[in-house]
């Protein structure tokens, strides 16, 4: 968690995609950077919903629900990043913490076990949480250089927006953010 001796550092941020983003995996998508350091940065793509749903994940793991079936068929699993992509990261409102969770924020906790998927599936899980396979990476410097090249908006992260399931807006309402619409940036590339 960053102690706020570094302004430099950009934990608990969106990164929004500008529209001449190259890579076709991070177009149009935010990233909640909840980890920087002068090592590097890890983050998780909130808005790229795959086509398997919360149920699916307990089926594979062998997790029984007690919730009714349908409360956990639509809501859908994301795909997190390129990098880990079969490993499970829960983004969840802080609170209790569970097996391997780490604090972002007193708001935000990250968690990478199985025992919160069960209490998710028991109902015993966190209010809020969205479960995504895989996660972002950047090495020591590169997330600066792609920022410097406009690759990226970086926009403080909201907790609402984090947790919201309106995946289709999650851009445009982090770039409103900072009054910034999508729509109106230019695809070409420019320094003054």
């Amino acid at each position: 968690m960053t102690d706020g001796s570094n302004p430099d550092l950009l934990e608990n941020q969106f990164l929004i995609a500008m529209p001449q983003m190259a890579d076709s995996y991070f177009a149009n998508t935010v990233t909640y950077l909840w980890k920087h350091s002068d090592d590097g940065a890890l983050g998780i793509v909130i808005n790229k919903p795959l086509r398997a749903c919360v149920t699916d994940i307990f089926e594979e793991l062998e997790i029984e629900y007690n919730i009714e079936e349908g409360h956990f068929r639509g809501q859908q699993v994301l795909a997190g990043g390129p990098v880990e992509r079969d490993k499970g990261f829960i983004i969840h409102d802080a609170g209790e913490a569970w097996e391997s969770s780490i604090s972002v924020t007193t708001d935000i906790s990250i968690c990478t076990s199985k025992s919160i998927l069960e209490d998710i599936a028991s109902g015993n899980g966190p209010e809020n949480y969205l479960i995504a396979l895989g996660c972002a990476g950047w090495a020591a410097g590169q997330l600066e250089q792609e920022i410097s090249a406009n690759a990226w908006l970086t926009v403080p992260a909201s907790t609402d927006l984090i947790f919201s399931r309106d995946f289709d807006e999650k851009a445009q309402k982090a770039a409103a953010i900072l009054g910034v619409d999508l729509q109106h940036i230019s695809p070409d590339i420019g320094h003054s």
